[in-house]
């Protein structure tokens, strides 16, 4: 089931926007462990999940952490669509992605952060103002933002300090 990708990312969220790079990384597989969550309040109804205040998703060793975090259920009670709002952090082993908003789709396993957007991999950092990640394949993009529109990023050379 999809909806278990989220964690498993997302967002566990890299191509560069506009003529920009990509980058792809194996992704574990953890789509079969339990989802957790926390959040000061809670609610969930047949359309919906509501978590506010420190609310997190945790799925293996990823975690999504937000002010608030909603999430819309189908007619089976699956979710389609998961939608954190303020001071997002999606932080696996790997990588750490901080935003201002991020929005997860199920059917298509994207998560689209958007805001002041920094994406850490290991030493690399990359900022903009939208980052699109697919979790399945570990692929993403990311558009400008910030100082004259533009995407920014530091690399590290493998072996490098």
């Amino acid at each position: 089931m999809k909806t278990t990708h989220l964690l498993a990312t997302a967002a566990t969220v890299l191509a560069l926007a506009a003529g920009g790079m990509a980058l792809a990384q194996s992704r574990p597989n953890t789509s079969n462990q339990p989802i957790g969550y926390g959040a000061d309040t809670g609610e969930l109804t047949n359309t919906s999940v509501s978590l506010r205040g420190r609310a997190e998703i945790t799925q293996g060793q990823a975690r999504l952490r937000a002010n608030a975090i909603e999430g819309a259920r189908d007619a089976s009670g699956g979710l389609t669509t998961i939608e954190a709002s303020g001071d997002v952090y999606y932080v696996t082993p790997t990588e750490t992605i901080r935003g201002d908003r991020a929005i997860y789709t199920v059917s298509n396993a994207t998560v689209v952060v958007t805001g002041d957007v920094i994406l850490r991999q290991g030493q690399n950092v990359l900022t903009g103002s939208r980052l699109s990640y697919n979790v399945d394949t570990g692929q993403a993009r990311i558009e400008g933002g910030g100082q004259g529109g533009r995407v920014r990023g530091v690399f590290y050379p493998e072996g490098s300090n």
